[in-house]
C-alpha cells in the first residue's frame, strides 16, 4: 500500500505547501484536491496551465500522484477531470455518490450516472472510484454492493472510507469483506461517534477516534490490497487552521498509518 494524503488538508494554502509538508511528514504520494469550496489545488478550469507545475512538484518533492478528488458527477466537469488526469499522470479520480439516502429512485439515478462516467473514464485510460457517503444515495455496504453489481467496467471501483461506513452504523472492518475485491482506493481517517459529519479536523487524524484502523489496514493487507491509502481530513480551511496545525495532523496520521502497516507485516 502507498501512503498518501489529500491536499484538502492544506486547503488554506497553495499547492506547493501541500507537497512540501506532506513530503516532510513522510508520505509516499499525494491526492490532489479539485474541490473549489474546500481546496482547488487542481483547478479544472485551467488544468492545462498546471501540468508542468504539478509534474515538477511531484518530482521535486518525491511524491507520487496517487489520485484526484472531484466530487461532482456533472459529465462536462468529469470529462475535464479525466482529461486532466490522463495528461498529468493521475490514475484515479474519486467522486461523490450524489443523491439522497433511502430514496430508491435517487439510488438508481446515481448508478446510471456512474455507469456512464465509468465508460468515459475507460476511454481516457483512468479509473473512476466512488465512495459510500452518509446522507447520499450510496451510503453503506448494501448500497455500495448495488452499484458494484450494476457497474462491471474495469475502469470503475470503490473508494472505501471507513469513517462513512462507521457513521452508517456498521463495523468498518467487518464491512470490508463484502467489497474487498472491488476496492481500488481508500480514503482513510478516524471519527469519534456516529454523527453526520466526521468531526473536528484533529479528531479525524488516525488514532484519535473510535474506528479500528489497525484492524482495517490489517484486513486490507490480508486480502492483498495494494492501492493508495490516502488520508482525507476536511474542515481545516473552514476552521481557519494554521499551517502548524495542518502539519501536526498530517504527521500524526502518517505515523499511525506506518505503524499499522508495520504491525500487520505490510512494511
Amino acid at each position: 500500500m502507498k501512503l498518501g494524503a489529500n491536499s484538502v488538508l492544506f486547503g488554506s494554502f497553495d499547492m506547493e505547501t501541500s507537497f512540501k509538508y506532506l513530503a516532510m511528514s513522510g508520505y509516499d504520494g499525494i491526492e490532489l484536491s479539485a474541490i473549489p469550496e474546500m481546496s482547488d489545488h487542481l483547478d479544472l478550469t485551467r488544468w492545462r496551465e498546471q501540468i508542468a507545475e504539478i509534474q515538477n512538484l511531484s518530482k521535486a518533492y518525491g511524491l507520487e500522484l496517487l489520485a484526484m478528488e472531484q466530487p461532482k458527477q456533472d459529465p462536462d466537469i468529469m470529462e475535464q477531470a479525466f482529461q486532466a488526469a490522463a495528461e498529468i499522470g493521475i490514475p484515479i479520480i474519486n467522486c461523490g455518490p450524489g443523491g439522497t439516502e433511502g430514496d430508491e429512485e435517487s439510488l438508481q439515478a446515481s448508478i446510471d450516472s456512474l455507469g456512464k462516467l465509468a465508460d468515459m473514464a475507460q476511454r481516457y485510460g483512468v479509473t473512476l472510484c466512488v465512495k459510500a457517503h452518509v446522507g447520499a444515495a450510496i451510503y453503506n455496504t448494501p448500497t455500495s454492493l448495488r452499484v458494484l453489481n450494476a457497474i462491471t467496467s474495469p475502469a470503475f471501483g470503490l473508494d472505501m472510507d471507513p469513517s462513512h461506513i462507521h457513521r452508517a452504523g456498521e463495523d468498518a472492518v467487518e464491512a470490508l469483506g463484502a467489497v474487498i475485491s472491488r476496492i481500488k482506493h481508500v480514503h482513510i481517517r478516524d471519527c469519534k461517534g456516529r454523527q453526520q459529519g466526521p468531526g473536528e479536523p484533529e479528531d479525524q487524524a488516525n488514532g484519535r477516534g473510535d474506528i479500528d484502523l489497525l484492524g482495517y489496514v490489517a484486513t486490507l493487507h490480508r486480502h492483498g490490497y495494494q492501492g493508495p491509502l490516502n488520508l482525507e481530513v476536511i474542515g481545516t480551511r473552514a476552521k481557519g487552521h494554521t499551517l502548524e496545525q495542518c502539519c501536526v495532523i498530517a504527521a500524526e496520521a502518517r505515523g499511525h498509518m506506518q505503524a499499522s502497516l508495520q504491525a500487520c507485516g505490510a512494511r
